[in-house]
């Protein structure tokens, strides 16, 4: 009769802890899934205030590159003497000006893109130093005339950058 009682017994209870089991794992997967939605959600929101702030910095830097582009730089920045090495600082001290005052904008975008636009601006700024450097410049025009012969042969360090700032704005529509 003990054994009856004890099958009596499990027959109810064994249900019920069944019940519980999968009552209990559903409101655990119902957790979990308005805990995602919510996250999804969050995320949602911070990227739609994000985004004019990560566009803006873009368009920043894009200017930057276009400011640095050696083609607009020598006819935008006039020579302030006939010193070859007056002018290479000139230029160079105009690079760096504009470099400085973007450095903020580094936080909004990828390592791997601020990298490529800081390597852009040694590349220009060492195109400079290397065609003042050669025995053809003798004067600040003579230095103008080789920088832009070089840049007939080669592309510009900063259209390179360019290229791949667009591709990362792209990126961000995906």
């Amino acid at each position: 009769m003990d054994f009856n009682k004890i099958i009596e017994l499990a027959s109810y209870t064994l249900p019920a802890i069944v019940t519980g089991f999968v009552a209990y794992r559903f409101f655990e997967l119902h957790i979990k899934n308005n805990d995602r939605k919510r996250a999804f959600l969050l995320n949602k929101q911070a990227h739609k205030e994000s985004l004019p702030i990560r566009l803006q910095a873009f368009e920043r830097m894009t200017l930057f590159l276009e400011r640095i582009n050696l083609t607009k730089l020598l006819i935008r920045v006039s020579p302030i003497s006939q010193n070859k090495h007056d002018y290479e600082n000139f230029l160079i001290d105009q690079i760096e000006q504009e470099f400085e005052h973007n450095l903020t904008q580094q936080i909004y975008m990828s390592e791997e893109c601020w990298t490529i636009i800081a390597t852009a601006k040694n590349a220009t700024i060492q195109m400079i130093r290397k065609a003042a450097m050669s025995d053809k410049v003798e004067n600040a025009d003579k230095l103008r005339e080789v920088i832009l012969n070089d840049l007939l042969e080669k592309q510009s360090p900063s259209n390179a950058a360019l290229s791949f700032i667009k591709n990362e704005v792209a990126e961000l529509w995906y």
